[in-house]
């Protein structure tokens, strides 16, 4: 068996969505899994719809996934170049090919006529008009134009396409590795177009001959490319080539299951639907996973699970255990309902297993705080707040007493419902227990805050919302006794003198 040897070949007309990360994901897996090659190639055969920097932004987006090729576009590699504008001058000799074998033919008909087609056909009840076996003969082109008519055409400098001929009532079966076997009736195709006016090949065919040449041996793409296979199968069988095998992949669907999940829906629904942002060329801004603050690692792993299982009910997995695990066999036929919630629990779970001292490291490499925090301290808030946090960003916004200087704003259902007529004596109570502890440590806090609750014979809930709202400004958050450990006990006592005057002040001016 030859080696595998699998690719990922976006069209560079815009920034590259998750269903084509998905993609690429699972030949990358697949091509590890098997000791295999993954090529990066881009196919801007498409030069209407070419978006400057999109290339740029493909590679950038794999690269930050983890899902690098071994060889292609950005990278070296022996059957480049893997860009096909680079590659224009391969095309024309196939082309070329087929016309003489009798697969393909010249195609005289202009745009203008072509509409005109379409425009009776309407008229006369047949919306889907199609370029085949049974019009082509009423077009203009090789087939239904004489010799001389063609040669006349060709030495004016006629534009023209090639078309491919399509076969009348031939079954064309293909086996996909996720859907079984295909069967189509070429009745049902039309003559697509294999070369442009413009001298450049269509997708159709430089696909398939840059498939043949960089001797791809699997070809795992979109379900929307499904109806396209039968084409290219006749088209691998025309120049007497072998196939490589085939699998589909189901859609990824909307949150609500209706529909295909696009490139529109993201901002619309608030999620990104990009791995990082994407700016247009009219400076409108489209949120990725990676400035959003996902992990790369929450990403990928769940774009694995939208439309593969593992067989059982793991849900984490690293690259190297989808690596492991990762079979054409467990990708499913019917399309993925993309869950934002659950990427999210995704996110929180990467953040909750990464270490306290890992997560201080990321907070000060993205400068998502100001002033001078050693790793030590911020890994002792991390330590405390990641179980509540789904973002790095949590940590910092949730947790923002633990980097202000005082406390600027009080939680106003808290202080409506919990600070009482007494609190504020028995907050001065506190303060002076507090006050006497010399090792201000959470074991000590704790106890003296324990013997105070004791002596005086109050619950938790008569002393404890007061105290957090007065050290903190919240109504909620970790233990009390280690978020007091960790910021001192200096800055413990003056938040704590500081807060009773503003918060009556508060309490006084909300009851007048």
């Amino acid at each position: 068996m030859s080696k595998v040897r699998v690719r990922f070949a976006p069209s560079p007309t815009g920034p590259l969505h998750m269903g084509g990360v998905r993609t690429a994901l699972y030949n990358y897996l697949f091509a590890k899994k098997n000791g295999g090659d993954f090529i990066l190639r881009i196919e801007d055969t498409d030069e209407k719809r070419f978006v400057p920097g999109a290339q740029d932004y493909i590679i950038e987006s794999l690269k930050w996934c983890g899902i690098e090729p071994n060889e292609g576009a950005g990278y070296t590699g022996d059957k480049g170049p893997y860009v096909q504008s680079q590659r224009k001058e391969m095309y024309r000799p196939y082309a070329d090919q087929l016309v003489e074998s009798g697969h393909a033919y010249l195609a005289f008909d202009t745009s203008e006529e072509l509409e005109n087609m379409r425009e009776q056909a309407k008229t006369m009840g047949l919306a889907n008009w199609q370029y085949n076996g049974v019009t082509r003969s009423s077009m203009k082109n090789s087939i239904s134009l004489s010799k001389e008519e063609v040669e006349k055409r060709l030495a004016n400098g006629d534009p023209y396409t090639i078309r491919m001929k399509m076969p009348r009532n031939v079954d064309i079966k293909l086996h996909d590795e996720i859907r079984g076997w295909v069967t189509v009736n070429t009745n049902n195709l039309d003559d697509k177009v294999l070369f442009k006016e413009t001298g450049m090949p269509t997708y159709h065919l430089a696909n398939i001959v840059d498939d043949h040449l960089m001797e791809i041996t699997h070809v795992i793409r979109g379900e929307e490319w499904l109806p396209s296979a039968p084409l290219h199968v006749l088209l691998y069988d025309s120049f007497g080539w072998e196939r490589p095998k085939f699998a589909h992949l189901p859609l990824i669907l909307r949150p609500d299951g209706k529909g295909k999940l696009s490139k529109r829906d993201g901002d619309k629904l608030g999620f990104p639907v990009f791995p990082i942002d994407w700016m247009t060329a009219d400076g409108e801004k489209y949120s990725g996973y990676k400035e959003d603050g996902y992990f790369k690692e929450a990403f990928v792993n769940m774009l694995a699970l939208l439309g593969w299982n593992p067989g059982d009910n793991q849900e984490l997995f690293s690259l190297d255990d989808l690596v492991d695990l990762f079979s054409l066999e467990r990708v499913g036929k019917s399309g993925a309902r993309f869950d934002p919630d659950k990427t999210k629990w995704f996110n929180q779970q990467y953040l909750r297993s990464t270490s306290n001292e890992g997560l201080a490291e990321m907070i000060l490499n993205e400068k998502l705080i100001e002033g001078d925090y050693s790793v030590e301290y911020l890994a002792s808030v991390c330590g405390l707040m990641k179980e509540r946090a789904t973002f790095i960003q949590d940590i910092v916004s949730d947790g923002d007493y633990f980097f202000a200087a005082e406390i600027a704003h009080y939680d106003e259902k808290t202080v409506r419902k919990k600070w009482k007529e007494d609190t504020p004596e028995i907050m001065q109570e506190l303060l002076a227990e507090l006050n006497s502890i010399e090792d201000f440590t959470t074991t000590n806090i704790e106890t003296v805050f324990s013997a105070y609750l004791a002596k005086k014979e109050y619950g938790f809930g008569k002393v404890g919302p007061g105290f957090r709202l007065l050290v903190t400004g919240k109504g909620m958050g970790p233990s009390m006794f280690d978020i007091c450990a960790t910021l001192g006990k200096s800055t413990v006592i003056s938040r704590m003198e500081e807060g009773l005057t503003k918060v009556n002040a508060l309490k006084n001016a909300a009851q007048a």
